[in-house]
């Protein structure tokens, strides 16, 4: 099967949640124009990263917002929509939660982020995740981590031997380590021999500035589209025969000697 990918890289206006939904709206009609089968956003795109001062007053509550404008889009295209991430409050405690929707509207995945940014407190002001994420768009199966979480190897690792073809990465990964963004989204797909879709953020928040650079990768390593450091939809096709082909002829998962992993 192949599958058109957009990634919508979103210039997100910090603590200004309408603003954010009208552009994502924006962003979303202006991808259809190029008839994809899925269109992914970034990470907290609905707030920006992060609020420490208002974070509760500003996240959506029970994800309300973020799922109404995203459902609904979702349907009236009949496509599917990894929703990116968005501050979301439930319980009165916050996530770093991701929604995905399919091409009915229906929400038929939730991630909450597991790993919190802890150089800049994200794991003080928000909860962290307790589950992992797989779910099936058109019979693919895939999954969802959130930015810091790629820097996980097991986690990535975990979800690949569940059998996904598709990783997507929402992020706000910043300057200056677009190095290891690159690296690592490379790296992700190139040891589970699957798709990452790495969809970031550009501009800023506060002092930090956002490194753009989204990119959709195949299982060999090949970037199939790749965005610059302005705002921008880009897109490219995915062909999944390509993940059964090389899982067949470089058997890393049949290969591994389990009896020496501590980990």
């Amino acid at each position: 099967m192949i599958q058109k990918i957009a990634i919508l890289q979103m210039d997100v206006t910090f603590e200004d949640p309408v603003a954010n939904r009208k552009k994502a709206e924006q962003m979303i009609c202006e991808a259809v124009q190029g008839n994809p089968d899925v269109i992914c956003l970034p990470e907290t795109w609905n707030v920006g990263f992060f609020p420490k001062k208002n974070l509760k007053d500003l996240a959506d509550v029970n994800g309300q917002p973020t799922k109404e404008l995203l459902s609904g889009l979702a349907s009236k295209y009949k496509v599917n929509i990894v929703g990116g991430s968005v501050a979301n409050r439930r319980s009165n405690k916050v996530y770093n939660t991701g929604f995905v929707f399919d091409r009915n509207g229906k929400c038929i995945a939730e991630y909450d982020k597991i790993h919190g940014f802890s150089p800049s407190g994200e794991h003080t002001y928000f909860e962290g995740g307790s589950r992992l994420c797989t779910f099936e768009l058109d019979g693919i199966k895939a999954g969802m981590i959130i930015c810091y979480d790629m820097r996980f190897v097991e986690l990535v690792r975990t979800l690949a031997l569940d059998g996904i073809q598709i990783l997507f990465i929402p992020a706000q990964w910043p300057h200056p380590r677009l190095k290891h963004w690159e690296i690592l989204a490379i790296a992700r797909a190139i040891e589970n021999q699957m798709f990452v879709a790495a969809v970031n953020g550009v501009g800023t928040a506060n002092d930090l500035k956002f490194c753009g650079n989204s990119m959709l990768i195949d299982p060999w390593g090949e970037i199939l589209a790749h965005a610059g450091e302005d705002e921008e939809v880009v897109m490219a096709e995915a062909d999944f025969s390509i993940v059964k082909d090389i899982r067949e002829r470089i058997n890393v998962f049949r290969d591994r000697k389990t009896e020496f992993y501590k980990l």
